[in-house]
């Protein structure tokens, strides 16, 4: 199962779902599509589509995935890592109306060098990065909280 999560961000994301979509109806995709689909009004009868998902259902998904595809946000990105679930970041452009800013495309950059992640740009062919993905060994995600945790608390001792 692939597993697509949009997010909650109020602006739509159909870019996405409608290559994945394109994607499933031309048989380049197999696997059953669970889509979190947020605040992105889309009808499909090849993916199930859910708008809003409660934690424990979401962690459920995420275990059974053989592949996340999501938008670049934070949370949804790290919790595919830290499951050792491999993870594609497709980010939602400013340009396209899908978000206020580009902030997710710096994020995913950062993951997509540190070798823990593969980005669909836009322009890109997502089949392609679906393909390289089944080969794609990502590196060990190691949480830096402590280690931020541990400097916040260094500077406030030594104001």
């Amino acid at each position: 199962m692939i597993l697509v999560l949009l997010g909650t961000h109020e602006l739509p994301f159909q870019r996405l779902l409608d290559e994945i979509e394109t994607l499933k109806n031309s048989g380049k995709i197999e696997e059953e599509i669970v889509v979190q689909s947020g605040h992105t009004d889309f009808k499909s009868k090849e993916m199930k589509i859910i708008p809003f998902i409660n934690y424990d259902e979401l962690e459920e998904l995420y275990e059974q995935a053989s592949l996340i595809i999501t938008h670049a946000g934070t949370g949804s990105v790290i919790t595919g890592l830290k499951k050792d679930k491999r993870v594609i970041a497709a980010p939602r452009l400013k340009q396209h109306g899908e978000h206020n800013d580009d902030h997710q495309l710096e994020l995913a950059k950062v993951f997509e060098e540190s070798g823990h992640i593969l980005i669909w740009n836009d322009g890109d062919d997502l089949e392609e990065i679906i393909q390289i993905s089944r080969q794609f060994s990502p590196n060990k995600f190691i949480s830096q909280k402590k280690k931020m945790l541990g400097l916040l608390e260094d500077y406030i001792d030594n104001i």
